[in-house]
């Protein structure tokens, strides 16, 4: 890929980021670039992997051009830098290393974050504090049978176990087996159970579907449980009023987002029917669908985005892929058999319809 290429795709990936979150990492934007995985990232915070640059796919010469660039243009945008410890989420919480050189320089560039000069001081300072926190502790919920690299006892799938260099450890060998588990899905108690529980860590399992891993819930000391559902139970009528409030946000929220996804799509795809485009954006935009609606491209109505959002669209609903692979057609044979069609369908749809139609009347 050409140098001015890479620069050009770092900008943009940057531009997204800084717009949703006010900030943005050197991680940000290898995941943008799509040279980095959220797999690799969530091994490498386990202290599974040696240094970031090891699983981040593209030569060192890559790597290097993208991070100068993503310097230049921080800089010339008047961000703020802020560096920022990395520590492995394991019982040492020991430094993560980033680079194959392993560099002063270079480590430090990676650790720097910059920040949206827009922020004011008091959300800069909860920023700060909230990237300056020790990570969690991680607990893996297996997915097969295992064996204790350290004890020697073997378990079944389910079990929890924690990662360390030797191999899986499980909860009494890394001195965790005297907490409980808390399940995931009531917000107010876990977060009050944390604030209790002198000791915690999160609990996750790998989902095959959406390829990371996914968080079940957290464990925490009994007591602290015990007096988190007191709190609960206290004020539960205040906190029910208050998650209908915040629910009827989000759904405003979600129907802005769908009408500005349909925009988008009407203004890359004019011939596209109005009432089709929005069937597409609440389709791709449903919050924790995964779609690409819910990329961070797509909510920032990237072109590239929305005409992925539309292609998927075409691809199941105006052509026979769906039959095709029921039929027990490979992925990539059926995708190439259809893709004629939802060419045709993209290219009617990129035409004006009104001006289609004082061509064809002359």
């Amino acid at each position: 890929m050409a140098r001015h290429n890479i620069e050009a795709r770092v900008r943009r990936v940057a531009e997204q980021a800084l717009a949703e979150q006010h900030y943005i990492r050197p991680v940000d934007v290898l995941l943008g670039l799509g040279w980095l995985a959220p797999t690799h990232v969530d091994e490498w915070r386990q202290g599974r992997v040696a240094y970031l640059e090891g699983v981040t796919q593209g030569n060192l010469s890559k790597i290097s051009t993208a991070m100068a660039e993503f310097g230049r243009w921080a800089r010339a945008r008047g961000l703020q830098p802020s560096e920022t410890a990395y520590e492995a989420r394991t019982r040492d919480r020991r430094p993560l290393r980033f680079s194959a050189s392993n560099d002063p320089g270079i480590e430090q560039a990676y650790r720097t974050h910059w920040i949206s000069p827009e922020l004011s001081e008091r959300k800069r300072e909860r920023l700060a504090e909230r990237q300056s926190r020790p990570p969690d502790l991680l607990v893996i919920a297996a997915s097969k049978p295992w064996t204790c690299a350290e004890c020697a006892a073997e378990f079944g799938a389910g079990a929890f176990l924690m990662m360390e260099d030797a191999g899986p450890h499980c909860l009494d060998c890394v001195d965790l087996g005297h907490l409980e588990f808390l399940p995931a899905g009531n917000t107010a108690l876990t977060r009050r159970t944390k604030k209790a529980s002198r000791l915690s860590a999160v609990v996750v399992q790998w989902s095959r579907s959406r390829k990371r891993y996914q968080r079940q819930g957290i464990l925490a000391e009994p007591g602290a449980i015990e007096h988190a559902e007191a709190e609960c139970l206290a004020d539960d009528e205040v906190r029910e009023r208050r998650r209908l409030r915040e629910e009827q946000r989000r759904s405003t929220a979600d129907e802005q987002f769908a009408a500005d996804l349909a925009a988008a799509i009407r203004t890359q795809f004019p011939g596209c029917p109005a009432e089709r485009a929005a069937r597409i954006a609440r389709h791709s935009g449903v919050r924790g669908s995964g779609r690409i609606g819910r990329t961070r491209a797509g909510r920032a109505t990237d072109p590239q985005a929305v005409r992925l959002a539309v292609i998927a669209a075409v691809r199941h609903d105006d052509t026979a892929y769906d039959q095709l692979l029921m039929s027990g057609m490979p992925r990539a044979q059926a995708r190439d058999q259809i893709g004629a069609d939802i060419k045709r369908i993209l290219t009617g749809w990129s035409l004006n319809p009104a001006l289609t139609d004082r061509q064809t009347a002359r």
